[in-house]
């Protein structure tokens, strides 16, 4: 019961996130590495992160030419990319757990 809640909550930040911005498209080829499309996905998030700061910190400033409905959606995007990012890494450990404890 608590997956299909978590599993509605994804899908409704996955269409959220889809309408804010446009992924990046990810060349998909069988050279394409986990781990690469693991680092893609954080770096994304952390600069997210870094363009809602500064834009945060202009608007507090004063130095900036964004109004404050642009930082506030600004802020919520990145909030919500790094809430994405969380949920996969909590079901990444999960799933590690899981088969760590199956029998051999």
């Amino acid at each position: 019961m608590i997956n299909s809640e978590i599993s509605k909550v994804l899908a409704t930040m996955r269409s959220i996130s889809s309408e804010i911005s446009p992924q990046p498209k990810i060349p998909e080829t069988a050279d394409t590495q986990f781990s690469t499309v693991m680092k893609q996905a954080i770096d994304q998030v952390n600069e997210q992160q870094q363009v809602a700061t500064r834009m945060v910190n202009d608007f507090q400033m004063g130095t900036g030419d964004a109004s404050i409905a642009e930082v506030m959606v600004a802020t919520q995007k990145a909030g919500l990319a790094f809430q994405a990012m969380n949920e996969v890494r909590n079901r990444l450990v999960e799933a590690y757990q899981e088969i760590m404890n199956m029998p051999i």
